[in-house]
This record gives C-alpha cells, structure tokens and sequence, in this order.
C-alpha cells in the first residue's frame, strides 16, 4: 500500500469516528438529520476521493471535509 493510500484510508477512518460519534450525539429524530454543513463536508471528501490523482487538491478537499465534519460534530454536541 502507497503513502497515498494510507492518506485515504486515514481520512475514511476519521470520517467513520467522526459519524460514531455524531450518531450517538443525538438521539433524537431532528439532530440526526443532514445539516448543511455536513453535507458540504460530505461533498468535499467525495471531491477529494475523486481528484485523487492530483495529490494537492484531492488531500485538501478531504482534509477540508474532515474538519467540516469535525466542527459540525463540535456545534451539534454544543446545542
């Protein structure tokens, strides 16, 4: 496996945290919905994965979506 890989396969798993997390956030029917901040962030890491092949632009639009996700986990376990 290439260090490029091992970026992907770092962001994916930070993702899949992040959603752990959020999920078990809210409990409740109206903070589980998509807000637009993690739909943005959804968008940049499917970006991401896709200009892959460019190794600037693919790693910043995941990292950009990691911390999207980050701080919409961050303003939902604040509320």
């Amino acid at each position: 496996m290439g260090i490029t890989q091992g970026y992907i396969l770092l962001a994916i798993a930070a993702l899949l945290v992040i959603a752990i997390f959020a999920f078990y956030i809210g409990r409740d029917r109206k903070s589980r919905r998509i807000t637009p901040l993690a739909g943005l962030a959804f968008a940049l890491v499917v970006a991401g994965l896709i200009f892959g092949q460019d190794r600037v632009i693919g790693y910043s639009l995941l990292g950009a979506g990691v911390v999207l996700a980050l701080a919409d986990v961050l303003i939902r376990w604040r509320r």
